[in-house]
C-alpha cells in the first residue's frame, strides 16, 4: 500500500475534526444549558460557560415524588422505554422472515415495493385511520395501542433492510444444508441467522431509535401520563408562557441517554455477529 501524500492526511484529520465539532457542538451546547443558571441562559451578550454549575434540574427531572415534573418525566421515560422496545422487537420478529422470504423469491418482490410505498406517505394521511381503528379498539391512550402504530412505520423499513441483507449472503450456503439434511428451520437457525446477525443487530438499532424518535402520532394518540411518550412530554416543558429553557435541555440530555446506550449495545452485537458469520461461514 502506497503511503499517502502528508497533506492529504492532514485534510482527513481536519475534516474529521469538523465533522466530529459540528456533531458534538449542539449536544455540548445542550449539556451546558441544563447546568446554567436561568439568569446565564437571558444574559446578553450570552455566557458560553456558566460561573456557576447547576445540577438541581437532574434532581427535578429525576424526582418520584407524586404530580411532580419528575414523575411526570420518569413516566413518559418509562412509556417510551415500553413503546420503542415493544415496537421494535416485534418489528424484527416480522422482518426477518418476511426478508428472507421477499429475499429468496423474486417473484413475490412486488409486495415488498407495494408496502415501501405505503411506507413513503406523510403521517398525516393515515392519521384518521389509525385514529378510528385504535378507538374501536379501545386503544386510545395505550402504550400497546401506540406500539401497534410504530409498528405499522418499523416493520416495512426492518423489512427492507433485513432483505438487502439476506441478499448478500450466498444462496448455495443454505442449498449446501438441505443437501446435508437439515430442515428449513436448522437452515435459518443454525446458518442464515448468525450470517445476518449484524443486518439485524442494524435493523433493531435504527427501529428503536425511529420509535424512540417518534413525535406525531404520540402527540395524537396519547393525552396523559398512561402512555403519553418522552418527546410529547418534553414538547410540554416548552409550551408554557415562560419557559424554562435550561429545564428543557436537562430533559434532551436524559432523553438522550437511552439511545446511546442501545446503540453502545448493538455496536458490540454488530461486531460479533460479523465475527460469528466470518467464522461459520
Amino acid at each position: 500500500m502506497e503511503r499517502q501524500n502528508p497533506l492529504f492526511r492532514l485534510f482527513l484529520h481536519v475534516a474529521a475534526l469538523l465533522l466530529a465539532a459540528v456533531i458534538l457542538a449542539p449536544l455540548l451546547w445542550l449539556f451546558v444549558m441544563s447546568i446554567s443558571p436561568a439568569a446565564d441562559l437571558a444574559a446578553k451578550p450570552l455566557k458560553w460557560w456558566p460561573e456557576t454549575m447547576d445540577f438541581s434540574r437532574y434532581a427535578t427531572l429525576l424526582s418520584t415524588v407524586e404530580n411532580s415534573a419528575g414523575a411526570a418525566f420518569m413516566a413518559s421515560l418509562r412509556n417510551s422505554l415500553m413503546v420503542a422496545s415493544m415496537a421494535t422487537l416485534a418489528a424484527v420478529a416480522l422482518a426477518v422472515p418476511a426478508g428472507w422470504a421477499v429475499s429468496r423469491t423474486p417473484s413475490v418482490g412486488w409486495s415488498l415495493s407495494l408496502v415501501i410505498a405505503t411506507y413513503m406517505l406523510p403521517p398525516v394521511a393515515l392519521a384518521v385511520p389509525l385514529y378510528m381503528a385504535l378507538a374501536n379498539f379501545g386503544l386510545l391512550n395505550s402504550v400497546f395501542g401506540l406500539a401497534l402504530v410504530y409498528l405499522t412505520i418499523l416493520a416495512p423499513f426492518t423489512t427492507w433492510l433485513m432483505k438487502s441483507g439476506f441478499d448478500g449472503i450466498p444462496r448455495e450456503i443454505e442449498q449446501a444444508a438441505v443437501i446435508d439434511g437439515a430442515s428449513l428451520w436448522q437452515t435459518l437457525r443454525i446458518i442464515t441467522l448468525p450470517l445476518a446477525l449484524p443486518v439485524v443487530a442494524t435493523s433493531a438499532l435504527f427501529a428503536f431509535l425511529l420509535g424512540w424518535d417518534e413525535f406525531f402520532y404520540a402527540l395524537l394518540f396519547t393525552s396523559d401520563q398512561r402512555a403519553k411518550t418522552l418527546t410529547v412530554a418534553i414538547a410540554d416543558l416548552a409550551g408554557g408562557r415562560v419557559s424554562d429553557y435550561g429545564l428543557i435541555a436537562t430533559a434532551g440530555v436524559l432523553a438522550a441517554l437511552p439511545p446511546v446506550v442501545v446503540g453502545l449495545v448493538m455496536q458490540r452485537a454488530l461486531i460479533s455477529g460479523l465475527t460469528s458469520g466470518g467464522v461459520k461461514g
